[in-house]
């Protein structure tokens, strides 16, 4: 309630202000003289423009500094555009704060930003979010302003945010510019933590408030509603500005925006032809560059769709595109000189749109489809609805409009003078209320210090190294990756195998699913990867191969079962995380192929791999029967190994201890959790409990040496250890944290990572931060410095895996709503 009394008071002083500005406004004028404005002598003017500012100052008194976390220009994009004008209007509404931004850079080179950029962070970079709440906190910033909208953020839903608010002093107040009706579950969590962590949520919709009370459990009084910011343009003739651009004499619709798919423009190029027929001199403008994220992805394609529909229409006299991000200048240009702004988008989950708010406020006639912000906006003849995909009710519209010069300007005055209240110096002005209101908020009702990740302290005691792919793509070539090193340079004489490319697509998935992919281009790797799984899988007999020469010869027919296990593994994982369409359908079909093979599979090693690969599958598929069928017995197979030849002493499938040991536990965890079986969960347990016992000296990770292994009742091999052994061991402890959440599991994943820094036998790191691999294994007389793909892989598979658990944690952690 203490938000909603605040609000009040502030709506009760504005209001009496008012009442005496109208007071002083009728009492001066009964003395007005001439060239006397107003009524009031110079030293009134001025004494009224003293209490102006200083009932302005009142709504900021006490802030000196704010930051504002958003991107920023000159990057391109909607949230950049507000992020800078948000700033810059602060700055001049209120000259005495500090206003800054902190830029969200999603290449690792940022951009060249002004002065008011003041720290930058690297999206993909967990470290940075820590590191900027640091600098936040030891600069003083009062205030704390966040621009969230989804693909800002690394991490799962945007996850890595959190992680920077949990760990702010001060009040946050957080602008959403997408709220999603129908969230998936990671998407609902981190918004309920994100409406934990920020002081107030502002949204620019009424649509945008009720989904965050009736979808999010969020409390009114924690919403406060601001306009989406618009420049304070003057309201003018269309004809003012035709001349400049070449449109003089012509009737003009105009579409901006930075170009997608989403847009719909397709819908107006439709309706076209039947508006010529009555309006032959309308021209449409279709102003924006693609999308950078749609660029590269997906090219231009969307563009060059529209331009041969263009020239299918035979319409491309009266289409203009002007393929361009234009300054704020020529924006408003651009939008003076429309007769009729048009946004046809396809869908209706949009709670706000800077196009709409920029083109109401510049005293437009538009036309749009019923999306949420549009419908709210446009109510009350401020604009007119059409209905989804429809050309013909979009033409009939313009075609009404273009012929009633009543209408259409009435329609322009209504949507002018409601959006007075959007410019920027009254936005900024209510923005300054609100950080006012949240300071006030905290200082008579302190809140708790959030910190979602106090129960990994496991994790949080070192800082996980960045990812960094250099090694990675420095042995793929058009084939695939190459499997040996001569120090760090790929070694072509071994050729390539299917095991290497099966753990990179392991990679290249996992980094498309769990780290957002700018400038990683790992959605090229995958291409390349799963390629090579094709060209390796032998139709005739239905199993992969495994070495190929680098003269791209195979050596065999049919690989090992553990090789065709670790592809069933790979594509598993390919099915459930990648979204590529082509790549999704390639890996869906591959994997149905090769499982026929595995149900004679007796290698355990060979059935771990697939049972984990046909998990991550049925994870996206849970209903194909087949699979699931094959998963039990696999399940089974496995889990009688253990019981048939396990003793207490030695519970184990095996008499021996060799490679890869701690996938075999990793593989019953799974299966017991998805088929219901406690007693594989419980042999899973207990066998990961024997290999951590085993390979466990003085507080560090030993794994089995590959020189001798460890026979049973025989000597333990020391060396030479294998990066690949770690890997096995810090995804199965994960695992087990995962079914028990004993943290203890955690110390263990952290312990077989640390092996790979140097917290190992011979106190030397495997990983070389400089190329981003990893070398070969520790032996007797020091590191093996080859960096092959194995040694590499299982690297980045064991960073991976530990920057998913750190976010995964995050999102756990219980918000508000479900503790109340």
């Amino acid at each position: 309630m203490k938000w909603a009394t605040r609000e009040k008071e502030i709506k009760t002083d504005e209001k009496n202000r008012k009442k005496v500005s109208e007071h002083q406004r009728r009492s001066g004028s009964k003395k007005k003289t001439k060239g006397n404005r107003c009524g009031k002598t110079k030293n009134e003017r001025k004494t009224s423009k003293v209490a102006v500012m200083s009932s302005l100052v009142q709504y900021y008194e006490g802030i000196d500094a704010v930051a504002v976390i958003g991107n920023y220009l000159p990057r391109r994009c909607g949230i950049a555009t507000f992020t800078t004008d948000l700033v810059e209007a602060l700055s001049a509404e209120a000259p005495d704060i500090s206003c800054w931004a902190a830029a969200m850079n999603d290449k690792p080179e940022g951009y060249p930003y002004p002065e008011k950029v003041r720290f930058e962070i690297n999206q993909n970079k967990l470290s940075d979010y820590s590191m900027a709440a640091q600098f936040l906190n030891i600069s003083k910033t009062d205030i704390v302003c966040v621009q969230h909208e989804y693909g800002l953020f690394g991490g799962p839903a945007g996850s890595h945010l959190l992680k920077l608010l949990g760990d702010l002093r001060m009040p946050v107040v957080t602008t959403l510019h997408t709220i999603l009706k129908d969230p998936a579950p990671e998407n609902r969590a981190v918004m309920s933590k994100l409406s934990d962590l920020s002081d107030k949520l502002v949204v620019m919709s009424r649509k945008a408030s009720d989904f965050l009370k009736d979808i999010y459990a969020v409390p009114e009084e924690k919403i406060a509603f601001i306009h989406h910011g618009i420049p304070d343009t003057p309201f003018i003739d269309p004809s003012f500005y035709k001349d400049k651009f070449g449109v003089e004499g012509k009737k003009v619709l105009l579409t901006f925006g930075l170009l997608s798919p989403n847009k719909g423009i397709e819908n107006v190029l439709q309706a076209l032809p039947a508006v010529i027929k009555k309006h032959p001199d309308v021209t449409y403008i279709i102003l924006g560059a693609t999308h950078p994220n749609i660029l590269k992805f997906h090219g231009d394609a969307y563009r060059i769709m529209l331009q041969q529909l263009v020239r299918k229409l035979n319409i491309s006299e009266h289409v203009i595109f002007q393929n361009r991000f234009v300054e704020l200048k020529e924006l408003c240009e651009f939008l003076g000189l429309a007769d009729i702004y048009v946004t046809p988008y396809l869908e209706e989950a949009q709670v706000t749109s800077g196009t709409l708010a920029y083109a109401m406020g510049a005293g437009k006639a538009i036309i749009s489809t019923p999306y949420w912000y549009a419908a709210e906006m446009l109510a009350e003849g401020r604009g007119r609805i059409v209905p989804f995909h429809n050309p013909d009710a979009m033409a009939e519209q313009i075609i009404d409009l273009l012929g009633s010069d009543v209408d259409r300007h009435a329609m322009r005055k209504k949507a002018y003078m409601f959006s007075r209240n959007a410019v920027w110096k009254e936005v900024s002005r209510k923005y300054l209320q609100v950080f006012r209101e949240v300071q006030l908020s905290r200082t008579r009702y302190p809140r708790p210090r959030y910190s979602y990740v106090e129960n990994i302290k496991a994790i949080t005691n070192f800082e996980l190294p960045e990812i960094k792919l250099d090694h990675l793509k420095a042995f793929t070539d058009d084939t695939g990756m190459l499997q040996h090193a001569n120090y760090t340079i790929p070694d072509r004489t071994h050729g390539y195998c299917t095991d290497d490319n099966a753990r990179a697509l392991l990679v290249a998935a996992m980094g498309q699913k769990y780290l957002p992919t700018n400038g990683l281009g790992l959605d090229f790797l995958s291409s390349h990867y799963l390629g090579f799984l094709l060209y390796a899988f032998n139709e005739k007999k239905g199993r992969f191969r495994n070495f190929m020469s680098y003269s791209r010869q195979w050596t065999e027919e049919i690989g090992s079962e553990d090789a065709h296990g670790r592809a069933i593994w790979s594509l598993g994982k390919a099915v459930s995380f990648l979204q590529n369409p082509g790549h999704l359908a390639m890996s869906t079909t591959l994997f149905n192929k090769a499982l026929q093979a595995v149900e004679n599979f007796h290698s355990p090693r060979a059935v771990a791999f697939c049972l984990v690969g046909i998990h991550a599958y049925l994870d996206k598929f849970s209903g194909d029967s087949d699979v699931r069928r094959i998963r039990e017995i696999l399940a089974n197979r496995l889990f009688d190994q253990f019981e048939n030849n396990g003793t207490d002493d030695w519970p184990w499938l095996e008499n021996a201890l060799n490679y890869a040991n701690g996938k075999l536990p990793h593989a019953l965890l799974l299966s017991g959790q998805w088929i219901q079986r406690s007693d594989m969960l419980d042999m899973g347990l207990r066998s990961l409990k024997w290999l951590l016992t085993i390979q466990t000296e003085d507080g560090h990770f030993v794994p089995i040496g590959n020189n001798g292994w460890y026979e049973q009742g025989g000597p333990k091999a020391r060396f030479d250890q294998q990066p690949v052994e770690a890997n096995a061991m810090i995804e199965a402890c994960v695992e087990a944290f995962n079914v028990t959440r004993d943290k203890s599991w955690l110390d263990n994943a952290v312990m077989c990572f640390n092996w790979f820094l140097g917290h190992n036998d011979l106190n030397m790191s495997l990983y070389d931060p400089k190329t981003g691999g990893c070398r070969d294994g520790l032996m007797a007389d020091g590191i093996n410095q080859n960096e092959g793909a194995e040694s590499s892989l299982a690297w980045l598979l064991s960073l991976m895996t530990l920057q998913k658990l750190y976010t995964d944690e995050i999102l756990n952690q219980p918000s508000s709503q479900e503790t109340d």
